[in-house]
């Protein structure tokens, strides 16, 4: 992609108006400092102190951090929090974020606040080790009055939005804000917005979703096609192809350090490469980045192979930074797509 083509499509990322839908978490990191260890008296055990408490939206709020960090116009947040102490944070930390509109996002005693609590160790001259993670997560089924209020979101939204990402996060079906419900509702929505384009991703694959664009990695891929395994890329791209013109949508199919292959309803597919490795990396976020990037340049104008080459400049990006969940600019994005 030359200059004036990255030029042209991220200029018009601050008209593009994107909803989210999907489990927004507080990822909570707890920074400890190993020098200030203690035993304590009560219990003899070692104790952790925290120097440094960071709080930023995850999962969902992960996409939606990278739309932010593109300068997308408007991100609309579908979802619900918790009633509590965390869901303020982490509702507070969202309407920090420019473009966010906070209009569909439910607050609900019927559900706690969605958290990763990741406790890292900081040594001087040292990576960030993590320690076990502190997850509260809901572990009963969403409300039906609270699943009702969501799909009636999604139905405004969709009206109001070029693009819709969804975004399902928590392992346990249905209990979490993209149940088989509200996945219908946003199909039903794009078959209503015939010019509404989505883009679904979920932690457990996406093999209860009714047919809406997917992005998922290859063990996903397999599972959901039956596939027991692909002779090389081009096999495999040319089994997205078949998928995505049988499934009537995009599909996008992550390889990690082998980069991502797409393809379109009409048959067309490609393969773009993942940059080269630069030193220490941290995998976490770089899927996310992806979507976000795949849904900014899709809605932006761009064509299949441009959006894959931005959504590989972006997880290339946030993969080198390390201890948190990062993000992608425009003129990062521009530095590692147009050097």
């Amino acid at each position: 992609m030359n200059a004036e083509r990255f030029q042209e499509i991220t200029n018009r990322f601050p008209q593009l108006r994107i909803g989210v839908v999907g489990d927004f978490c507080l990822d909570r990191y707890f920074e400890i400092d190993p020098a200030k260890s203690e035993v304590s008296i009560e219990t003899g055990l070692k104790v952790h102190n925290v120097v440094r408490v960071r709080s930023q939206p995850g999962a969902a709020g992960t996409i939606l951090n990278n739309l932010v960090a593109l300068g997308i116009g408007t991100i609309h947040v579908v979802g619900f929090r918790g009633d509590d102490g965390e869901g303020y944070e982490l509702e507070r930390a969202l309407r920090s974020q420019p473009g966010v509109n906070l209009d569909y996002y439910l607050c609900t005693p019927q559900r706690r606040t969605f958290v990763y609590g990741k406790p890292l160790v900081m040594e001087p001259g040292k990576l960030p080790r993590e320690l076990n993670r502190l997850d509260s997560k809901n572990w009963t089924p969403t409300p039906d009055e609270v699943q009702e209020q969501i799909v009636q979101n999604v139905r405004e939204v969709a009206r109001r939005t070029d693009v819709m990402i969804l975004m399902d996060q928590v392992d346990l079906p249905e209990t979490g804000v993209v149940t088989r419900r509200v996945a219908k509702a946003v199909h039903e929505a794009a078959q209503v917005q015939k010019n509404l384009w989505v883009l679904a991703d979920s932690r457990r694959g996406p093999r209860d979703f009714p047919p809406l664009g997917f992005k998922m990695n290859e063990a996903e891929f397999k599972k959901l096609t039956g596939a027991t395994g692909f002779g090389d890329i081009e096999d495999l791209r040319q089994q997205a192809g078949t998928f995505a013109q049988k499934n009537g949508r995009p599909v996008f199919v992550t390889l990690a350090d082998r980069g991502i292959v797409g393809a379109l309803p009409t048959g067309e597919s490609k393969h773009v490469s993942a940059h080269p490795v630069r030193g220490p990396i941290d995998i976490v976020g770089a899927g996310d980045a992806v979507t976000a990037n795949l849904s900014a340049a899709w809605g932006a104008g761009a064509k299949l192979e441009e959006a894959m080459t931005l959504a590989m400049s972006a997880a290339s990006i946030v993969i080198h930074q390390l201890g948190t969940t990062g993000t992608a600019s425009v003129v990062d994005l521009r530095l590692a797509t147009c050097p």
